[in-house]
């Protein structure tokens, strides 16, 4: 059996991170769970981080103020999967999240995928396949924030969402992590024109 990589799971206590700590467990992957000072007594978490512990995972400390223990906790793994909110008014998770991953360029041993497209390496494939180009309409970001004032806040809150995403490229601005073919080499993967083609 090949020998599997470590990952290091950040926000493991989150709705998406939990999932993942499972998910790395079940594959039999060493899974490290970054265990942040910052949650306190939250009972759930420590108990779901108690849970990881019984399971297998190991807890690994480090703090977003303490840039050492960052490079320290991902200097252990081979992949770090970055599970937390891409957008958290009140704790700037953006913000926390760029200190990560100046974590893994100083740590140097998490090597950054090599074959993610660009929104707009994606329509050049598309129009590579089509054999012609297609017509691109822009909003501005005024005219995308306009109707916001008559939603209601859950919607307001996915407004937001795609605001970061589409025009601060919030969630995009980085390169981190493994390619997911090398962590997972057991599943069959479908290339980007493989897929293209289904729609044609």
């Amino acid at each position: 059996m090949d020998e599997k990589s470590r990952v290091l799971v950040v926000g493991g206590t989150g709705y998406i991170g939990r999932r993942i700590v499972k998910a790395s467990l079940a594959e039999g992957h060493p899974t490290f769970v970054l265990r942040r000072p910052e949650i306190g007594l939250d009972i759930e978490k420590v108990q779901m981080l108690l849970w990881f512990k019984k399971q297998g995972a190991h807890l690994v400390e480090g703090s977003f103020s303490d840039f050492q223990s960052l490079v320290d906790a991902v200097k252990q793994v081979d992949v770090v999967i970055c599970t937390m909110s891409g957008v958290h008014f009140r704790s700037h998770n953006i913000l926390m999240q760029l200190k990560l991953v100046a974590a893994i360029k100083e740590a140097g041993n998490v090597k950054p995928p090599d074959n993610i497209l660009s929104q707009r390496q994606l329509v050049e494939k598309w129009e590579e396949l089509l054999e012609k180009k297609l017509e691109k309409i822009t909003i501005s970001e005024q005219d995308f924030l306009a109707p916001m004032k008559d939603l209601d806040y859950a919607e307001q809150v996915g407004v937001g969402h795609f605001y970061h995403i589409f025009y601060e490229g919030c969630l995009t601005n980085f390169e981190i992590g493994e390619e997911a073919s090398k962590l997972y080499p057991e599943v069959k993967y479908t290339r980007v024109e493989e897929y293209l083609k289904m729609y044609l």
